[in-house]
């Protein structure tokens, strides 16, 4: 018999505003159920501001603190943030049995079918920020986009092709069909000609196959490990410090890092830690005021020793440094008149990208008052394609398989071109 679920996930809101929310989680343990957790509170655009977690192989205890991002005052949906997070909880095993027992059985974490694939069909008039408004409507309805062609024709018409999965597993209905049809017009208004959503194969996705050609000297730009390891010995934010310490604990590895605050900071260090198969005990996160950030991580590894093997130790310290310090990698070539921006970002192991990517790409062209008029986007060996206007701007956004990079780039003239 398990818990109840209220007990599982608790939300205690702030006394006051400005204050942070308190999130508990308190269930059986699994691997990477840290990384998991702070990916859906990325999600929901709330930011860690101090956390605690805590197990013994077998129950684990979490708390985070959170803060809308950037501290704008938005309205959260706490009680869908609550249910996604209770969703990546294991559930209680029966009396008698524990986590350990099923899994060798084969009882457990049984993975979940792949979800429907549909096919959005837009039809509409340019305007500037399109593609991020439509971005913003599919994400606040938990509508995945896997794969994305948009093009426009001289006269300003545009055609939008998303294939989207739904979180919610609704979108075979009419009713949340009919939601999200209903949105996308109220975002639009009259310059949506076309609104339409149809259930799709995974072969039509290989129509929109596209491919963008790296360079050496751009990939030299963007992966140089030696020049990130030297830039990340003084940044903005001040000084990188990844450590590791054998003598404080008989069974634990202490890892302490100290580096600068950025969006996505706890889940960048979750994920690193959890595709490298390390089991954290306990763990303190601490963002202070001035924008620096504590965190103190015992951990062992998937045996249950601890971290002793020297060359072990020093790949892990440099890989945590590479994710603190450049989650996102970003490079500026020259393609004649054009100056093109790529951006890369790290790919789980599970095969999951960095939320919000595309969705933050987006923002960023519509601030810079980019025009967008073609989009290839592709998730797992992907590409984004996209331009602007009138101009020759265009972004290229390739996800990879697992344990590749995803990556963007954006070619870019004045929208006065």
């Amino acid at each position: 018999m398990g818990i109840p679920s209220d007990d599982v996930v608790q939300i205690r809101h702030a006394d006051a505003a400005g204050e942070p929310t308190v999130v508990t989680v308190s269930c059986p343990d699994k691997t990477g159920l840290g990384c998991d957790l702070c990916r859906v509170v990325l999600l929901f655009g709330l930011s860690v501001v101090k956390g605690d977690m805590s197990t013994d192989g077998r129950w684990c205890y979490i708390v985070l603190w959170v803060l809308p991002r950037g501290g704008r005052p938005v309205a959260v949906p706490w009680d869908l943030l609550k249910d996604r997070l209770l969703q990546l909880c294991p559930v209680t095993p029966p009396f008698g049995f524990d986590n350990a027992y099923l899994a060798a059985a084969g009882l457990q974490d049984v993975a979940p079918p792949a979800p429907q694939l549909f096919l959005l069909k837009l039809c509409c008039l340019d305007r500037m920020g399109l593609l991020h408004d439509v971005t913003r409507v599919l994400c606040e309805l938990e509508l995945t986009i896997r794969r994305v062609k948009v093009s426009t024709t001289p006269d300003g018409s545009v055609l939008d092709l998303f294939f989207i999965t739904d979180a919610r597993e609704l979108l075979h209905t009419k009713n949340r069909r009919e939601e999200t049809q209903d949105k996308l017009e109220s975002v639009l208004g009259d310059s949506l000609t076309c609104c339409e959503i149809d259930p799709a194969g995974e072969d039509m996705l290989s129509c929109l196959q596209s491919w963008a050609s790296l360079t050496p000297a751009i990939m030299e730009q963007m992966f140089n490990t030696n020049l990130i390891e030297e830039q990340s010995i003084s940044t903005r934010g001040g000084t990188i410090s990844v450590t590791m310490d054998n003598s404080l604990s008989t069974v634990h590895t202490l890892i302490q890092i100290q580096c600068g605050d950025h969006k996505g900071l706890l889940y960048d260090i979750m994920r690193t830690v959890k595709d490298c198969n390390i089991q954290i005990s306990y763990g303190r996160f601490y963002a202070s005021q001035n924008g620096r950030c504590e965190i103190d991580l015992f951990a062992v590894q998937s045996d249950g020793k601890k971290i002793l093997d020297q060359h072990r130790q020093r790949a892990l310290c440099y890989r945590l440094r590479m994710e603190v310090h450049r989650p996102l990698r970003v490079a500026l070539v020259n393609r004649g008149p054009d100056t093109e921006l790529l951006v890369a970002n790290p790919v789980e192991v599970s095969g999951k990208g960095r939320p919000l990517v595309f969705y933050d790409i987006t923002l960023a062209l519509k601030n810079l008052q980019k025009r967008i008029f073609l989009v290839w986007l592709r998730l797992g060996g992907t590409l984004w394609k996209i331009g602007s206007g009138k101009s020759t701007d265009y972004t290229l956004v390739r996800s990879m398989s697992s344990r590749l990079p995803c990556g963007a780039g954006l070619w870019m003239q004045s929208p006065t071109c």
